[in-house]
């Protein structure tokens, strides 16, 4: 089995493939930014992207991966980051920051499919991302400006 993250292929041949695509990306790859939170898609921690679909890693088998998989640290760089982890930095969303990775791609995936969201847009397609520290009104302001930043690419 071979898994495609972030651009690179990795080799997975050793792994049972149904471990949850959460633990083949921290344990086993080490990439950090997927988070473990509830571990039955309730939070949004742990969401990636899926051949461009915002989905939750904890509940996708490895082997049942049908694309490649983006995770945080792949939708942009310290130097050129997404417009949406612009927005985040420029809106000062982050909190304690635990929930924000899987913030962040559920956002991208919803600017991707929806260019141009209202508020109920963002807060239908956020819902099932929690934040205990209740950055939501700045979550809300950061997928907007994001919005307007991609427009403008």
């Amino acid at each position: 089995m071979q898994l495609t993250v972030n651009g690179a292929d990795y080799p997975l041949d050793d792994l049972e493939p149904d471990m949850p695509l959460l633990w083949a990306l921290r344990d086993v790859l080490g990439i950090r930014g997927v988070k473990y939170g509830c571990g039955i898609a309730q939070c949004g921690a742990c969401t990636v992207h899926i051949d461009g679909e915002a989905v939750r890693s904890c509940q996708v088998a490895v082997g049942d991966v049908w694309g490649p998989v983006t995770t945080i640290e792949g939708l942009g760089t310290p130097r050129n980051p997404h417009p949406v982890q612009a927005a985040w930095i420029a809106h000062q969303v982050a909190q304690c920051g635990y929930c924000q990775s899987g913030q962040m791609m559920q956002a991208a995936s919803l600017l991707a499919g929806n260019p141009d969201p209202t508020d109920q847009d963002i807060d239908d397609a956020m819902s099932g991302n929690l934040c205990r520290c209740g950055t939501y009104p700045r979550i809300r302001a950061a997928v907007k400006t994001a919005a307007k930043a991609l427009k403008e690419v």
